[in-house]
Parts: C-alpha cells; structure tokens; sequence
C-alpha cells in the first residue's frame, strides 16, 4: 500500500509541475477573439514558448493587463517592437502594408486608428473581433514582459478542438 501512495504521490507531482510550468489552461470569459475563440473554450498555453523565442506576429499571447488591474487577456500580436501600426476603414497596416488577415470574420471590421510605432519592448495586441475587442487601440501597445504565455490550442468544448 505504502508502494502504491508512493506512486500516485508521484504522478500528482508531475501534474503539478507540468500545470503550474508546461501548460496552463484559460476559460475564454468574452467573445473579443471570434472566431478564433469564442466565450466558453479552454485553451492551452505554455509559457516556455517565450523561453527561446520572443513573441511574433500572428502569435496568440496571454498577458497581464495593467490597463485592467492587472486581468489576464488574451489577444493576437499584431506588431512589434518598431513596427508602425494604423488601420484604415478596418483594415489593418503594417510598416504601410495591408495586412491580410484570414482569422477575421469577412464584414467584421470597421474603424480608424491612427498611424503608431511600437515603442522598444513593447507589442500590439488587437482581438480577432476587432468590433468588440479592448486591445492596444484602447490601452496602448503592452510590455513584451507582460506576456508569460503563448496559446496552443482550444480543448474544450471538444467539437471546438483546434490548434492555434
């Protein structure tokens, strides 16, 4: 019996680490980031992801938002550090570049926001459902330090099951 409490003992331990290191799961609370996620998927992210890499465009990031007490969001990066960022009539520039941008709803986007380089260690988040979306064009570009997290994939509900 000893052996067996040993045993599973053990294995909660590993649980642990790989919960509290590896992989982290998030409950999405709003709809910010359809269609990628919608409100109600669990997603998983890891944070060592970031251990050999910075962040980069396209990445789906979690981060404390110091704009919201310090709240976890989840958004896409969009730019970073250096780029220029404006969107025009909804769409999207970078560096003058229109950026195409497939995990968006077709007709989703509208809006104007004004032509803004990416400070030095910093990143632009924006939400896939950019009319519903609190991203940096309300709170301003995030700190690369803020991220400590990149999303894998949606794992519940099951019939949402996808990678990111």
């Amino acid at each position: 019996m000893a052996f067996l409490l040993h045993h599973v003992q053990g294995r909660y331990r590993l649980v642990l680490l790989v919960q509290g290191y590896l992989i982290h799961s998030f409950s999405i609370p709003s709809g910010s980031m359809e269609p990628t996620l919608v409100a109600g998927d669990r997603v998983l992210t890891t944070p060592l992801v970031f251990d050999f890499r910075d962040p980069l465009r396209g990445d789906v990031v979690v981060f404390h938002s110091s704009a919201f007490a310090g709240a976890v969001l989840i958004k896409r990066v969009v730019a970073l550090a250096g780029d220029t960022v404006e969107v025009k009539n909804g769409a999207l520039y970078l560096n003058g570049q229109r950026q195409n941008e497939h995990y968006l709803l077709e007709g989703t986007t509208d809006g104007d926001f004004p032509k803004t380089v990416v400070p030095a260690g910093e990143l632009f988040v924006m939400g896939d459902n950019r009319n519903d979306s609190e991203d940096s064009r309300i709170f301003g570009p995030i700190p690369r330090t803020a991220v400590f997290g990149k999303a894998l994939a949606v794992w519940w509900p099951f019939w949402h099951l996808h990678g990111l």
